[in-house]
């Protein structure tokens, strides 16, 4: 079958790989009708995941139709339509019986590697490294689903793959930022990075009862979707000073709620923001957490943090006294798919939210690795891309 490999540092190559099997009678085997590219993914790309190796299937955005099942699967059957989400999880851990999904006990198979540089190990993951499974990905015409009854959610209305695909990864996310983020009602929230994790928690932070959504960026095209389809208020970070501006807005006090849907490629601003990329360059430092200072700085006393943003290691010089000092939680995590994956599929049906909105590039499998320069570099409007094989 035809796969997205990854081969190095901004080296992605569409190529034959084995097409994949039943391994566990838990398993289904999905023939892939939608998949996407995430900002996740980007930090792959451009070389800061550690334990890649040369071959591996990215991916992790998958929906299609299940083609088999194992022998112990009992929610799925060939012929179903389904979502997948990035997380796998057994479901019968402790962490999964407390809807913790992402921090599953058992589908990471190389646990320990995890262990030694986390303390514990996180869930598995689709096509995100050997240290989170080593699990192939969904950018490619079919995908092996472990424990098929704890995963996908099927899809029996007649929504268009556009608008369920996001199911998988960048809806549920953005809602759980702003529910870590602890919204009360009229609160102002802000939040930075204006890619599709931020553009969903624009849109969760209003459902949630938010009175105001100020949205940070510098990219013209993400700033105007926050405006013109989350009804968010607007900040180019790169033509006036994000601190300076959001007391200006907020009457000296700060936003109540910060969420930051950026992560470890921030792009910082001043000496600072040239400092993180040039020790990130020479691995002086895994993460480049502008935002998170940023955030801290900016937010209320006794105010929430929320980080949906990606981090894979060690950051400098993050402000812990004030973050101490004034009093903040700060709520993080990869996303506990499964646990959004029926109630926002309701709200898509209800017609509460079309998640379509953030699509602006669909092309063929074969075009992916055209479309992760045109993701990585910012070009043509590109925020979103759907991949069909």
């Amino acid at each position: 079958m035809r796969a997205l490999t990854w081969h190095g540092k901004q080296d992605v190559r569409v190529e034959d790989v084995p097409k994949p099997e039943i391994v566990h009678p838990t398993d289904a085997v999905i023939e892939i009708t939608a998949t996407a590219i995430c900002g996740s993914d980007l930090h792959l790309y451009n070389g800061y995941m550690p334990s890649m190796r040369e071959g591996d299937v990215l991916g992790h955005e998958p929906m299609g139709e299940v083609v088999e099942v194992g022998s112990e699967v009992e929610t799925l059957e060939e012929g179903d339509r389904v979502v997948v989400p990035f997380t796998i999880s057994c479901g019968s851990c402790w962490f999964c019986e407390e809807d913790l999904y992402s921090l599953c006990d058992n589908s990471n198979p190389n646990a320990e590697l995890a262990r030694k540089v986390m303390g514990q190990s996180p869930a598995g993951l689709f096509g995100f490294s050997h240290m989170l499974g080593g699990y192939a990905g969904g950018q490619a015409e079919y995908l092996r689903v472990p424990y098929a009854d704890v995963g996908p959610v099927k899809v029996d209305s007649d929504l268009s793959d556009e608008q369920v695909l996001f199911l998988s990864d960048i809806f549920p996310t953005g809602y759980m930022a702003a529910e870590n983020a602890e919204i009360e009602e009229d609160d102002t929230v802000a939040v930075w990075g204006c890619g599709p994790v931020g553009q969903f928690a624009v849109q969760s932070a209003w459902m949630l009862g938010a009175g105001r959504v100020i949205a940070i960026d510098r990219v013209p095209e993400r700033l105007e979707m926050a405006r013109e389809h989350g009804d968010a208020e607007i900040i180019d970070f790169e033509d006036e000073d994000v601190y300076d501006r959001l007391m200006a807005m907020t009457g000296g006090r700060g936003p109540d709620r910060c969420i930051d849907a950026v992560g470890t490629e921030a792009h910082g601003t001043g000496v600072m923001g040239v400092a993180d990329q040039v020790k990130q360059r020479v691995n002086l430092e895994a993460d480049r957490p502008h935002v998170l200072r940023q955030a801290i700085r900016c937010c209320r006393k006794g105010g929430t943090l929320s980080v949906p943003g990606v981090y894979l290691g060690h950051a400098d010089n993050v402000p812990m006294g004030p973050l101490m000092n004034k009093a903040l939680t700060v709520k993080t995590g990869q996303t506990h798919v499964q646990r959004y994956l029926d109630p926002l599929l309701e709200k898509i049906e209800a017609g509460d939210i079309d998640p379509s909105f953030v699509l602006t590039h669909q092309v063929s499998l074969e075009d992916g690795p055209e479309m992760y320069e045109k993701f990585n570099d910012k070009e043509e409007g590109c925020i979103k891309t759907v991949l069909t094989p």
